[in-house]
C-alpha cells in the first residue's frame, strides 16, 4: 500500500530539517504516548544506520517494530525503513524550499504485507484509503501547524 501527502511550512528549510532530525525528541514524544523506543545502534551523532526497536499497542495488541534511518541529506531528505514481524516498508520526507522562510514536505510511504493476516489487514485499510489518507493529511498539518509556531516562537527571542 502507498500513501503519500504533502504540506507547506511557514518556516526555513533549514528549520524544518533541523526539527525532523531531532531524533531524541521525537524519542521522547513516542514514549510519551506509549511506545517503549530503545535505540539498537552506537552512532554518537545522527546518520545513516541510526535504528531504533520500537514496542507499542495497536488494535489491542503490543507490536513490535525495527526502524533504520537509510539514507539522509541535509536539508533536503530522510528515509526510514521499517520492519515488523506482519510488514515491513519505507518512507521518505523530502523538504523543498520554496521561499526563504517557506518550506515543502512531501511524505511518501510504502508498506508491504509479510503474511496472509497482514496482507488482509492491508486490503481493508485500501478499501478505506479516503479515510486513511485524510488522517495522514491531518497529523502532516497538525506537524506543520507545530513547526510554524516553534519557528515563530523562536524568532520572538
Amino acid at each position: 500500500m502507498q500513501l503519500s501527502s504533502r504540506t507547506d511550512i511557514e518556516a526555513p528549510i533549514d528549520f524544518v530539517f533541523a526539527a525532523l532530525s531531532d531524533f531524541e525528541a521525537w524519542e521522547r514524544a513516542a514514549m510519551r504516548r506509549g511506545a517503549d523506543v530503545s535505540r539498537t545502534d552506537k552512532l554518537r551523532a545522527p546518520g545513516i544506520g541510526m535504528g531504533w526497536h520500537v514496542i507499542f499497542r495497536f488494535r489491542g495488541k503490543e507490536r513490535a517494530v525495527d526502524i533504520r534511518l537509510t539514507a539522509m541529506e541535509p536539508d533536503a531528505k530522510l528515509v526510514f525503513a521499517g520492519k515488523g514481524r506482519m510488514v515491513e516498508g519505507d518512507m521518505s520526507i523530502e523538504l523543498v524550499s520554496l521561499a526563504p522562510k517557506r518550506t515543502r514536505m512531501v511524505l511518501f510511504a510504502h508498506v508491504r504485507p509479510l503474511n496472509i493476516a497482514a496482507r488482509l489487514f492491508l486490503q481493508s485499510m485500501k478499501l478505506a484509503k479516503g479515510r486513511v489518507q485524510t488522517k495522514l493529511d491531518k497529523r502532516l498539518q497538525s506537524l506543520s501547524v507545530d513547526l510554524e509556531t516553534r519557528f515563530a516562537s523562536s524568532r520572538r527571542r
